[in-house]
């Protein structure tokens, strides 16, 4: 079970960034061609935020499971002289869960703006700045806290 969603949670984190770039692009395009706010707009809002919600899910499950947190919490004295260990056991899960909250508010005040405009505004910046978070905590092959392959 562990591997089928360690599969599931690479496929889906790439899903995320993609539509959380798809609907940033989406939502400034809207906004500065003072465009309808259309069905297809209203998708990529809705969709965003699902795939951001089923990734935390998922993201959860791996996180109790993972050996790596295992060792964080269980020798944490040891683990906080790891950047690594701090990185995975704490700045990571955080990050990401205060992106996804930022996702959420944004979709949801997005959906409850009047004006076609305030949701296109409303969506690029919650969504920008939800965008920025993950691309802090992820760990990247070139991060002097943690790293990984961009595919395992």
């Amino acid at each position: 079970m562990y591997s089928t969603l360690t599969f599931y949670h690479s496929l889906i984190r790439w899903l995320v960034v993609a539509s959380l770039f798809y609907s940033i692009v989406v939502s400034y395009r809207g906004y500065i061609r003072h465009a309808p706010f259309s069905k297809a707009d209203n998708l990529a809002r809705h969709w965003t935020a699902t795939f951001a919600h089923i990734q935390l899910m998922i993201g959860i499950v791996l996180y109790s499971q993972s050996p790596v947190i295992k060792y964080f919490w269980t020798n944490f004295r040891e683990a906080t002289q790891d950047t690594e260990a701090i990185f995975f056991g704490l700045i990571h899960i955080l990050l990401m869960i205060t992106a996804i909250v930022i996702v959420t508010i944004g979709s949801a005040l997005s959906k409850r703006r009047q004006t076609d405009s305030e949701k296109f505004k409303t969506m690029f910046i919650w969504y920008a700045v939800a965008l920025f978070i993950i691309f802090i905590a992820i760990p990247w092959p070139f991060s002097p806290l943690a790293n990984r392959p961009y595919f395992r």
